[in-house]
């Protein structure tokens, strides 16, 4: 597959913009990241009617949906103020499609934000996790 429909499905593919690759490069570094800490990654970039997840991850009996935020540097605030209340409501909305998809499970969730930081080369120089950064307040409806 070449061309513009390649660099757009594979962010890492030559030519891709660079906020996508920095973007991958990130999602990278946070399942290497979570992986170290005893999480097993189930799914990388679950898309939805309501957007995407980033990662979906267990820990140890938790189902775990990871976002991740990639940032050169917290000078203008921590990665994680990325994920606003609008972010939030598509993420519960995705993690119930994913859920239904499992035929709705009983099993403990929780919503996790991991925070890359690159240095100057593009390479992860800090890696942050914030579990249960955000809670589902109310059951998730279509």
């Amino acid at each position: 597959m070449s061309g513009w429909w390649h660099r757009f499905r594979n962010p890492a593919a030559p030519g891709a913009p660079a906020h996508l690759v920095k973007g991958e490069r990130g999602e990278r570094a946070a399942a290497r990241h979570l992986r170290q800490r005893g999480y097993r990654i189930l799914t990388r970039r679950f898309r939805g009617k309501h957007g995407e997840i980033d990662l979906v991850a267990r820990d140890h009996e938790v189902l775990a949906f990871v976002e991740v935020k990639t940032r050169g540097s917290d000078r203008f605030g921590a990665a994680a103020g990325a994920v606003d209340h609008e972010k939030r409501v598509h993420l519960i909305s995705c993690a119930g499609e994913y859920l239904r998809l499992l035929g709705n499970p009983r099993i403990p969730v929780r919503f996790d934000v991991v925070e890359v930081y690159m240095d100057d080369a593009g390479e992860p120089r800090e890696v942050r996790l914030i579990q249960g950064a955000f809670e589902m307040r109310q059951p998730v409806s279509d």
